[in-house]
């Protein structure tokens, strides 16, 4: 019985706290025509402290989207245009030598923001890759001898274009699986198209005001972090990535060939985080499986790896996705 009550008083908090969601939602919206998918999947990067790797093509408003949900929070945001003569030192910084002082002095790079922008980092070659890597992952920067802590929150929003492979170092699979999301956009509905195209023809310029701090967003962190996950939840979670490694044991023989590789348990860590976000964004104090159900496609299609089998037969990690899905069985 106490445990029904706590779920009560939670789910009253979360929904008390969880207000600004809507107001960010909304702010988003005034901006971006459609893309809800991309818009609520920033939130749950944001509310889980995860990164996010969006493929879309050109001009489907990636850029505009975590330029204006920087401005909402009243947070620093950089953009870092990923181009195969970048260094490392062009994206954490540098020492440079100041003759009035005679010393070295530590230039920060455009990563010391609070939202960071790496445009097409697939044309990057891998050592900047690894540099924004491990800013991503350590949450600080070595600069010569001293290190430095990153700004709360930190979250990178790399984009990739799924369509020029010429001059591209595609990421590999370790480094893929650093992001917490992997998010594909497609292109607008017509009627959206439509506003598009009315909205840009105008030309006013929508003002956008921060709605938030960045302090707010780490104190939501702690709130998301109180949604209830039960047991059988996190069972479910563990036999969706279990399934990925070894279909045969939950009924789907055939598609042991297509997988080359399972998901990682960073996927299951991450499959529960965003789970919890997700419900967080539905002002939900308890996660419940269609929150899991709604995140694992983001959380999993680059966690699995495909085999020569799966591309002969234009067998994609999502197609994969689904079938788990609709074969473990939902608590």
């Amino acid at each position: 019985m106490n445990s029904t009550v706590d779920i009560r008083e939670l789910n009253e908090l979360i929904e008390k706290q969880s207000a600004f969601v809507t107001n960010l939602q909304t702010g988003m919206s005034q901006v971006i025509v459609g893309q809800k998918h991309l818009v609520e999947s920033l939130l749950i990067g944001l509310l889980s402290d995860g990164h996010i790797l969006l493929e879309g093509l050109p001009g489907l408003a990636k850029t505009l989207a975590i330029k204006t949900l920087s401005d909402l929070i009243d947070a620093d945001f950089s953009r870092i245009q990923f181009t195969p003569d970048l260094l490392p030192a062009d994206v954490v910084g540098t020492m440079v030598y100041s003759q009035k002082s005679e010393e070295f002095k530590v230039n920060k790079g455009p990563v010391f923001a609070n939202f960071v922008l790496a445009d097409e980092i697939n044309r990057a070659p891998a050592k900047v890759q690894s540099a924004l890597l491990e800013a991503m992952q350590e949450r600080q920067v070595t600069i010569g001898k001293d290190t430095f802590k990153l700004p709360q929150p930190f979250l990178v929003m790399a984009t990739q274009n799924p369509i020029e492979q010429e001059g591209t170092y595609p990421l590999p699979e370790a480094q893929v699986d650093r992001f917490m999301l992997k998010v594909i956009i497609g292109y607008p509905e017509l009627q959206e198209e439509k506003r598009i195209i009315r909205q840009n023809i105008t030309g006013e310029k929508i003002e956008v005001k921060p709605l938030l701090t960045p302090q707010e967003i780490v104190e939501a962190r702690k709130v998301v972090r109180m949604v209830y996950l039960d047991e059988k939840i996190e069972q479910y979670i563990a036999d969706i990535v279990f399934a990925t490694r070894f279909p045969e044991k939950y009924g789907m023989k055939e598609v042991k060939d297509y997988i080359s590789f399972g998901a990682s348990p960073r996927a299951s860590i991450n499959l529960a985080l965003a789970a919890r976000a997700y419900a967080f964004i539905k002002r939900r104090g308890y996660v419940i499986p269609e929150d899991v159900r709604a995140v694992a496609h983001d959380v999993l299609r680059h966690r699995i790896g495909l085999s020569y089998e799966a591309e002969a037969n234009n067998l994609t990690s999502d197609e994969i996705v689904s079938l788990v899905l609709n074969s473990v069985e939902v608590p």
